[in-house]
């Protein structure tokens, strides 16, 4: 299980994006954050254009199965909505990685329990 943001471990930061021009500030190897499917998918295909990682923040089982289609590294969703969409992406084998919002170091282990990919500190 990947752990983002907790102050004890060291992770890759995430680089919040919301135009080309945005990106091209980043490092190289920079994991961009693209907060929404519809609103920002001009960015999502200059990341797959330029073979950019990329997290998508998701709000609904649809946009996961897209982001998986469209190259995402990471999906970031809801505890809620990690627990739905897990068994659907074992079962269809994604690439992408389903990395759950949570507020606190006990909620590791309940997404744990549900094979939720990994945890992302809010």
């Amino acid at each position: 299980m990947k752990i983002f943001g907790h102050p004890l471990m060291e992770s890759e930061t995430f680089y919040s994006v919301e135009s080309i021009e945005e990106i091209e500030r980043t490092p190289s190897n920079a994991l961009l954050h693209i907060d929404s499917l519809v609103e920002h998918f001009e960015l999502i295909k200059y990341c797959q254009k330029n073979s950019l990682a990329y997290a998508l923040k998701i709000s609904e089982i649809k946009e996961g199965i897209f982001a998986n289609n469209l190259g995402a590294k990471f999906i970031l969703c809801s505890k809620e909505l990690g627990k739905e969409l897990m068994p659907i992406a074992q079962n269809y084998l994604f690439d992408t990685q389903v990395i759950a919002y949570i507020l606190d170091e006990k909620e590791i282990e309940e997404m744990a329990k549900v094979g939720v990919d990994g945890v992302k500190f809010r």
